[in-house]
């Protein structure tokens, strides 16, 4: 099914691997024009050269404006962003007492910030052109908490809330922005939370983890 996304414009957050990777990756299928990025340069070169047709931008999501400047710059390389995906990696696991002040403010700016940073950057080309696409990968942690996982839990809860209240306020401009909360999938993050696959697998009905191509091709449907 074509989609309609050819020529469309489109940058991915944490593309080098994973649900990021997946989700570009079918963007670049479907014909978009797609920039992707991660904080290690080598690493995105060469998943864009996995791809076979996207844009390599280096950029550390955790520093303040970091997104803004990103967005700009792509905007710069493609003439505009029509597609925004947001996905940046999980912070730290913790308990209450044991996470930092530093750990919260780079959690923060990296899971919260990097949302409304990329809204005010996007937003208004995308009423100007009366067409866009916001798609948040965020987890099913927003919806029902996970142990240890303190700072995810708390801050993706409410960049649903934010989601809901965007969403109304830009519709109108032809634009949609959907929160997606994917749960447990075959990425280097499940590693590294260091939770066995079996004891995973065993509470999913359908009796296997996720493959990041499903939740990229979700992704797609989204932006179409």
């Amino acid at each position: 099914m074509d989609l309609g996304l050819k020529g469309r414009r489109a940058l991915v957050l944490g593309a080098s691997s994973g649900l990021g990777y997946a989700s570009a990756s079918q963007l670049v299928k479907e014909g978009a024009r797609v920039a992707i990025c991660s904080r290690d340069e080598g690493r995105i070169r060469d998943a864009a050269k996995r791809m076979g047709a996207a844009l390599p931008v280096t950029a550390d999501l955790t520093k303040p404006g970091a997104t803004k400047a990103l967005v700009e710059k792509v905007i710069g390389e493609l003439g505009g962003v029509d597609i925004l995906v947001v996905n940046t990696g999980g912070p730290p696991k913790g308990g209450i007492e044991a996470i930092t002040a530093e750990q919260w403010q780079e959690g923060f700016q990296n899971l919260w910030m990097s949302v409304v940073e990329g809204l005010q950057a996007t937003l208004p080309g995308m009423k100007e052109r009366r067409w866009g696409r916001f798609i948040l990968v965020t987890s099913v942690a927003a919806r029902e908490a996970m142990p240890l996982l303190t700072i995810s839990n708390g801050l993706r809860a409410g960049l649903m809330g934010l989601v809901k209240t965007v969403s109304n306020e830009v519709a109108e401009h032809g634009i949609t922005i959907n929160g997606v909360q994917p749960g447990y999938h075959g990425t280097e993050r499940l590693k590294e939370l260091g939770v066995p696959e079996d004891k995973i697998t065993s509470a999913i009905p359908a009796r296997r983890l996720g493959k990041p191509e499903e939740l990229g091709a979700l992704v797609a449907f989204l932006a179409s």
